[in-house]
């Protein structure tokens, strides 16, 4: 494949296309102009408003007494500094997808003891299997991690099991990756003990991409406290000092962005937590059953995405060609399945942020006419 070196000039006249991507997702109207504010300083008194306006009502959003942190980055970012912050040495990482299994590839490339607890693509973390390994093992783990969503297979993880499951490992902290899920699936943080969760504005908060949400816990701020190579730009306790300090962010933050997110937060705590994941659910529900007309669902029986629906392509379609002519024809656009493995095997829908139902429906109707189905 020739490498793409040479300019392609932005041109400005592209048509719009109605995203069901496992992410970003649909931006209201009024979320986007927010961003065309006037710009001002990051250290004016105008900044701590708008970012304590945004942390605490996001801590409102997801009924969490732990810190929440918003910086300028995708949720990669806190997969790393997680790891950086919390393991001193050993971290068992369960991998059912590719996202976890980046988080293993994360720990290792920072010198982390990294074991898994592995289970093959469609399949889902098991809370006794977690407990098993920890009870099993010589070592004391800092961190047991866990993806909540597997986008890349439409697998949710049963995240407050396990972290019932981890709680009674007093030494051994919970670190989750919600990029796909956190706004759209209810979780309650602090019953289920997670010390970190993490996810990026772009996925279920339907926001532009551009920042990261952490929520983080007494025992992991403090853990990283003792921690001698402590992230610089995620460090938690950097982060969480300079807000009860300051109001504001350590570094530049993206401000536009900002104010996109306080402007969609008001929406969210309109909705409510609880009525958004019902949304979610219901639009799940119908993929599903769509998809069972048609197909196969990918990710095993119980342990479905609320979020981005992995459907098994048994009807034989042409994948590609029917991402295209649907987005040619109805300007709608859908994702193929994850990677070189599962690209025709399976195609995926998200419905996340500001979908619902009837919005699903256009796509599948549209699907359904171009695939012949």
């Amino acid at each position: 494949m020739d490498p793409v070196t040479e300019k392609r000039e932005y041109t400005d006249d592209y048509p719009e296309k109605t995203l069901y991507i496992p992410g970003p997702t649909e931006v209201r109207e009024d979320v986007i102009e927010e961003m065309a504010q006037p710009m001002f300083g990051h250290r004016m008194d105008r900044m701590t408003d708008l970012y304590t306006t945004v942390v605490e009502d996001t801590k409102t959003f997801l009924g969490t007494d732990n810190d929440v942190i918003v910086l300028t980055a995708s949720g990669t970012e806190f997969m790393e500094a997680a790891i950086q912050n919390l393991v001193d040495e050993h971290v068992l990482v369960t991998t059912c997808g590719s996202f976890s299994e980046r988080q293993a590839n994360v720990a290792e490339r920072l010198g982390k003891d990294v074991d898994t607890l592995e289970y093959e693509w469609g399949n889902a973390v098991k809370p006794a299997d977690v407990r098993a390994r920890l009870e099993a093992s010589e070592k004391t783990y800092d961190v047991v991690t866990c993806v909540m969503n597997e986008s890349s297979t439409g697998v949710r993880n049963p995240i407050e099991e396990i972290g019932d499951v981890v709680a009674e490992f007093p030494d051994t902290l919970f670190v989750v990756d919600a990029v796909s899920a956190l706004g759209g699936d209810y979780v309650d943080i602090d019953a289920h003990d997670i010390d970190v969760i993490f996810t990026s504005v772009q996925k279920a908060f339907a926001m532009p991409p551009g920042l990261a949400v952490c929520v983080v816990s007494d025992a992991a701020y403090e853990r990283e406290i003792e921690s001698d190579s402590a992230s610089w730009y995620g460090g938690f306790q950097r982060s969480l000092d300079y807000y009860d300090r300051k109001g504001q962010t350590h570094s530049t933050p993206a401000i536009p962005v900002m104010l996109a997110y306080r402007a969609q937060m008001k929406h969210m705590l309109d909705e409510g937590h609880e009525a958004r994941s019902e949304r979610h659910r219901e639009m799940a529900e119908y993929t599903r059953e769509w998809a069972a007309e048609h197909f196969g669902m990918f990710p095993e029986e119980g342990y479905r995405s609320q979020t981005v629906s992995c459907i098994e392509n048994t009807a034989d379609i042409d994948v590609a060609a029917t991402i295209d002519e649907v987005s040619e024809k109805y300007d709608f656009v859908f994702s193929n399945g994850y990677g070189s493995a599962l690209g025709e095997q399976t195609f995926r829908i998200g419905h996340m942020g500001e979908h619902d139902v009837e919005s699903i429906e256009e796509l599948t109707d549209a699907i359904e006419d171009v695939a012949d189905l």
